[in-house]
């Protein structure tokens, strides 16, 4: 790519019509992206609920996992506790007093209440698994939806960007190879003025007195400024750059002078007429 021209070596009269012109390929571009409408954010938004519906089925079989681990363990468990109540019971056989039968019927209590916490925990448990087995298919028919439904829309868009791809790849070069003539102090300025403008113009006409990107009126000085091209000048309601039709190329409307009205009859008669 060729040096940026020294900025001395340029009239502003210059940069403005590079200015223009640079707004012009812009504006093809935006037009270009009208054209492919919402469907850019429509695939977008697709792969978004893809990734979510995707991480919801992975939770899920993770918390499956988690719960599938918890009755193995609580089953261990009350196998573990029934061993030992059976151990308390052949104990209770040889007691030799009240008290040793007392603290083994408290220990055989003690391990049947927690058997039956380990019965519930393992339903619960059971319950939930059986619910997020259930999610999982429910996600997994949507998940699948919006497989199909972001293939459609990546389809049409691709069928879009190719028939508009050679003009916007074309396009862009001639941004580049317009953008090498201009200073970088005043590009930037005009790529910021873009992206703040709701219509991605940064640098308009003068139509019928008025801004043609605010459309307030600018002041007869204000205008005689601007034809002169000595200096960038921006609208002071909007900040976009202002250059007048001339240098746009483009032919103003002429004006269309309000009809004088005719005397009256009654005025007519006091001149004498």
């Amino acid at each position: 790519m060729a040096e940026k021209k020294q900025d001395k070596e340029r009239s502003v009269e210059e940069r403005l019509k590079d200015l223009y012109q640079l707004q012009t390929y812009h504006s093809e571009i935006d037009r270009i992206k009208i054209l492919r409408g919402e469907l850019p954010n429509e695939v977008k938004d697709r792969e978004d609920e893809i990734v979510r519906f995707q991480t919801r089925i992975a939770k899920h079989e993770e918390e499956i996992a988690n719960l599938t681990a918890l009755v193995k363990t609580k089953q261990g468990e009350i196998e573990t506790r029934r061993e030992k109540i059976a151990k308390y019971e052949e104990q209770i056989n040889n007691v030799r007093n009240n008290r040793e039968f007392a603290f083994l019927e408290k220990e055989k209590e003690f391990e049947s209440l927690e058997i039956e916490l380990a019965e519930k925990n393992i339903r619960e448990a059971r319950a939930k698994i059986e619910a997020k087995t259930a999610d999982i298919a429910h996600d997994k028919e949507e998940l699948a939806d919006n497989e199909v439904i972001l293939e459609q829309k990546k389809k049409e868009l691709e069928e879009i960007i190719s028939e508009t791809r050679q003009q916007e790849e074309e396009i862009r070069e001639k941004i580049k190879d317009i953008e090498v003539n201009i200073d970088d102090y005043t590009l930037a300025a005009f790529k910021r003025i873009r992206k703040n403008a709701h219509n991605g113009l940064g640098i308009v006409t003068v139509q019928r007195n008025a801004c043609g990107g605010c459309f307030n009126r600018i002041p007869p000085q204000r205008q005689l400024e601007i034809r002169m091209h000595k200096k960038v000048i921006v609208c002071e309601y909007c900040g976009r750059i202002m250059i007048d039709s001339a240098l746009a190329g483009i032919e103003e409307e002429p004006k269309v002078e309000a009809p004088e009205k005719k005397k009256g009859r009654k005025t007519a008669e006091k001149k004498g007429v």
